[in-house]
């Protein structure tokens, strides 16, 4: 599962590509707003970002060019505007490649899949949170000399907070990332995973590691993180 970043302007096509891309595992933040673009998917620190050209008071080019000025998130150009001039532009301010939105949604797909791979060879499946660790490839989260393994459920959660140690992390957010699995999602869906994750946190030593913060969301509280 990869933490990408969505910037598409237009809400059809941006909820088509939330769903295209959540469905084969990813776990997909979308932009709300375009004015400050560069420092919010700075402060998000996501895998790879998936970007538009024509966005509302700015081009996709001039994001691609400050955003390589401050990072080295690999970012996929996925637009309707396919002149070889446009594709050059793009590669020449920054971006990693030029995907056509006509394309068959399997080839975007995989033309992400290849960029992850090629931009991030050493990227480990082990996640780390103060002594906590988690194996996303063995669903196995360990502490103390002792592991436990997880559903896939409970995966999800922990990863998406584990990424984030210390930080409030919505139900929302949550939610989209337990629906990637197919789950079928409501309130009770994640307060039941999220009180099963808890009872394997247990087993770790670990009981009061999600700390939960009403009307908000949960954050991981782990001692170094």
């Amino acid at each position: 599962m990869a933490n990408l970043y969505l910037v598409e302007d237009d809400p059809s096509v941006r909820e088509q590509l939330s769903v295209l891309l959540s469905n084969a595992g990813h776990h997909v933040r979308c932009a709300t707003r375009f004015d400050h673009l560069v420092e919010d998917i700075t402060a998000a620190s996501p895998d790879a970002v998936v970007l538009d050209l024509g966005l509302p008071g700015t081009d996709g080019q001039y994001v691609a060019r400050a955003l390589r000025q401050q990072s080295d998130v690999p970012v996929m150009v996925l637009t309707s505007r396919t002149s070889e001039l446009d594709e050059l532009m793009s590669l020449s301010m920054g971006a990693d490649d030029f995907v056509a939105k006509s394309a068959n949604p399997q080839l975007i797909l995989a033309h992400l899949e290849a960029l992850l791979r090629r931009r991030q060879p050493g990227k480990t499946a082990l996640v780390c949170a103060g002594g906590l660790s988690l194996d996303v490839v063995r669903a196995e989260a360990s502490h103390g000399g002792r592991t436990v393994e997880l559903s896939r459920n409970e995966l999800r959660i922990l990863e998406c907070l584990m990424r984030q140690p210390g930080a409030i992390v919505s139900r929302e957010d949550l939610m989209e990332a337990l629906w990637a699995t197919d789950a079928f999602v409501d309130d009770n869906t994640l307060t039941v995973n999220v009180t099963r994750l808890r009872q394997a946190l247990g087993k770790l030593g670990l009981p009061h590691a999600i700390a939960t913060h009403r009307g908000m969301g949960y954050s991981l509280r782990v001692d170094g993180a």
